[in-house]
């Protein structure tokens, strides 16, 4: 079975299938013939569990721990139990901080932001957790800067193989030799591709950087 047939089937993406695949949770084998993984029923099997325990926010070295066989499914859910009942803990402080602010009818820039943070700090120190979005504002400047960079390079690269086309199309006979020409021109090319390459690395790196985030939850 190919992994379109798997991401049909069990409805986990290919990019989600090939993650836990380097995290070691799914080992497909691999067809000697042309080398593609080769998905069958255990594999199927296997993702199901996964997408179900994922789905109940069991973290990945936990279902790791389930599929060696050094914990069975009652230790983990007992374990991430533990991890529920604070999470709620910190939820409900959090909704009652939320309600403290909700009937204070003032405007922002009279909030004096350094005092509810030190009693924040407070609260983190004896086990409160607060939902901090600070970490994914960033994500959608590095897409951006990524891609900004990409167009204008390749841009520029194609305005000059557009130059020395108009320019041997002008004036063919002061134009140098054609296989030159063609050297010339394959040098931006080159460049294209290297910037579209990075450009397609550089995603990947940020990608794998949210991967991690939620390999952690």
């Amino acid at each position: 079975m190919k992994i379109n047939e798997v991401e049909a089937q069990v409805g986990i993406t290919k990019k989600n299938i090939r993650f836990y695949e380097a995290q070691g949770l799914l080992t497909p084998r691999r067809n000697s013939e042309n080398g593609y993984r080769d998905y069958g029923p255990e594999e199927v099997e296997a993702l199901r569990q996964i997408k179900l325990l994922r789905k109940l926010g069991v973290p990945l070295e936990e279902i790791r721990r389930m599929q060696t066989g050094s914990s069975t499914i009652g230790d983990g859910m007992r374990r991430h139990l533990v991890t529920l009942e604070r999470e709620r803990r910190s939820l409900e402080q959090s909704i009652e901080f939320c309600r403290g602010l909700k009937d204070r009818e003032e405007r922002l820039e009279s909030l004096d932001a350094g005092e509810l943070l030190e009693e924040m700090d407070r609260m983190e120190k004896t086990g409160t957790t607060f939902k901090d979005k600070q970490q994914g504002d960033t994500r959608p400047i590095r897409y951006a800067g990524a891609i900004v960079v990409a167009v204008l390079m390749t841009a520029l690269m194609a305005g000059i193989i557009a130059l020395m086309a108009w320019a041997f199309a002008i004036e063919p006979k002061d134009a140098p030799p054609l296989p030159l020409l063609v050297v010339l021109m394959a040098i931006p090319a080159a460049v294209i591709l290297g910037v579209i390459l990075a450009l397609i690395q550089r995603i990947k790196e940020i990608q794998r950087g949210e991967e991690n985030d939620a390999k952690n939850y």
